[in-house]
């Protein structure tokens, strides 16, 4: 992650020529050789694979693929993000002596199978069935040149934002402008051993239909799923009958024939002799075929990173053309794309829920890992998700207030309005401001969105049991009693006393009730961390308005 063009992230650009920066990448490149993280377990074995093979003249290339079927979404960008992370550590262990290049392909002349459910009018897109994306009209206001365009356009908007260093290909434009025209014809003159590789992982029906060829239809344009009559390897044809019966030989070159996706992965990593490339589990069992085509056609299979899926809300697989899951806007429109790295960055071969409610905890996590990184020694930076996710070089940013902190502020206050969120703020920490801690203030807008989307209209308030009303009170005369400027510390130290001498089961279900009657939810904040920041006036206020009966949520009444 290069550069970053988001306004809120150029102070964490990293100046890749400047001596200090040099410096810390040859003391972290000592380091490096026993690091655990798993960036460089990767990377070592692409180490591993110039010492077997050589070091090639242009470097050592790594590919991510997108199928761009639908609108891009995260686990795209996961790709590109994690293999960045996997090309930094590499660079690193090798201190920066190898050309690196990360190639970002999409597979945009893939024929549109099925109508994606995201797209504002399907019945619009029915005629264009089968066609490659690159040909089907753009859904979304026409102001691309068609739906593939507008896919890559969404994807490499969101890799420009973020700062990767990528190049991005078509594959359109290497099919028709010829780039693969000599492993194309070299896959026509192994075509039997191709087959002879495919064959055995097919039914029988589909066996007897199976071509590794595409063709594109030069009647209707689409796509065609088409048994071979003839292949000539010396004239580089394939002859098949058309949608209308006729017999039809077309080149397999400039465009006229794509492969099929098995074939089409190998065939790529010959032609463009790919060193790593990482794909989800689903691709796991195909990665020995593709191997064993690139081998065929002459190329040396790259070294593969097999990640675990993402899972939906109902633990479900995400996919581009149901769009479930999350999108890459709908992450940035409630948390930085600092959260989503981290999220990227744990445990990749984790199957892992993506949805709305993970994104608080990845908030919170990566300001408690930020602030931890200056304290750490060496050894532990290197271990430390942040230097991955930024190349290193971590900034320098403190945030006295948890996120999930600042959406029970928004829920107690009764007030989406970030001047008053900053009234509470600057009397917990007298002289900040959002002009001079513009990264709180940041939060505090991505916290006003995401309380108002997603944790107002879950929040349902109940009435305190005997039990809980007693302990309230008493609560309440034991925050009369503290000083204004009482700091967290000592406020939980009462909310503790106050559960134990009060008749709970444990503790756990006095806080549980305070969260409950109080704030409308399950769970919360370190309890006198927030009334700290709340206020105690105004924490009293509320336990009072709560003993009254002016809280309870109307259904529950």
């Amino acid at each position: 992650m290069r550069t970053v063009d988001d306004p809120h992230m150029k102070e964490k650009t990293m100046a890749t020529d400047s001596p200090d920066r040099s410096n810390m990448e040859a003391a972290f490149e000592a380091l490096a050789k026993n690091a655990k993280a798993w960036p460089f377990d990767e990377a070592r074995k692409i180490i591993a694979r110039i010492e077997k093979y050589g070091e090639k003249p242009d470097g050592v290339l790594f590919e991510t693929g997108y199928g761009p079927s639908g609108l891009p979404h995260i686990g795209t960008f996961g790709e590109v993000a994690r293999t960045t992370m996997v090309r930094h550590a590499f660079e690193i262990l090798t201190g920066g002596k190898v050309r690196t290049r990360l190639l970002c392909f999409s597979d945009d002349m893939d024929g549109m199978r099925k109508i994606p459910d995201t797209v504002p009018d399907p019945e619009a897109l029915k005629p264009y069935l089968h066609m490659p994306l690159t040909v089907v009209p753009d859904p979304f206001g026409g102001k691309f040149e068609s739906f593939g365009h507008h896919n890559n356009a969404m994807l490499r908007r969101f890799l420009d934002t973020f700062g990767f260093d990528y190049e991005f290909a078509s594959a359109t434009d290497y099919y028709k402008s010829g780039r693969f025209d000599t492993m194309l014809l070299h896959a026509v003159a192994c075509y039997d051993d191709i087959m002879k590789a495919m064959l055995p992982t097919l039914g029988k029906e589909r066996q007897a239909t199976y071509s590794p060829f595409l063709p594109i239809s030069p009647k209707t344009g689409r796509v065609l799923y088409v048994p071979m009559k003839h292949v000539d390897a010396a004239a580089g044809t394939i002859t098949f009958d058309d949608e209308d019966g006729t017999e039809t030989t077309l080149p397999v070159t400039g465009g006229a024939v794509k492969m099929q996706w098995k074939p089409d992965f190998g065939m790529r990593w010959a032609a463009l002799d790919v060193d790593f490339e990482m794909f989800g589990k689903d691709h796991g069992p195909n990665a020995p075929l593709y191997d064993r085509i690139c081998n065929i056609l002459g190329g040396r299979a790259p070294e593969h990173f097999i990640y675990e899926l993402f899972l939906d809300d109902k633990g479900e697989k995400i996919s581009k053309s149901k769009g479930n899951g999350l999108t890459i806007d709908e992450w940035l429109t409630y948390a930085s794309p600092e959260s989503l790295a981290l999220f990227m960055y744990q445990k990749p071969k984790t199957a892992k829920r993506l949805y709305f409610d993970v994104i608080p905890r990845q908030v919170d996590d990566y300001y408690a890992f930020l602030g931890k990184y200056p304290a750490d020694t060496p050894e532990q930076q290197i271990e430390n998700p942040v230097w991955h996710i930024h190349s290193g070089e971590p900034p320098v940013d403190t945030i006295p207030v948890s996120f999930s902190m600042l959406l029970n502020l928004v829920s107690a206050s009764n007030s989406e309005d970030a001047g008053v969120l900053w009234g509470f703020l600057s009397r917990y920490r007298p002289g900040m401001t959002a002009e001079n801690t513009p990264e709180l203030d940041r939060l505090v807008a991505y916290a006003i969105r995401y309380f108002h989307d997603f944790v107002k209209p879950a929040k349902v308030f109940r009435a305190p049991s005997a039990t809980e009303r007693a302990a309230l009170a008493d609560l309440d005369a034991r925050l009369a009693a503290m000083p204004a400027g009482a700091d967290g510390e000592a406020i939980q130290n009462e909310v503790y006393a106050v559960g134990k001498e009060h008749d709970f089961a444990n503790l756990r279900d006095w806080f549980q009730g305070l969260y409950q009657v109080l704030l409308g939810q399950d769970q919360g904040p370190r309890f006198g961390s927030f009334v700290a920041l709340y206020g105690i006036a105004e924490t009293r206020a509320l336990i009072a308005e709560a003993l009254a009966g002016g809280l309870v949520t109307e259904k529950q009444d």
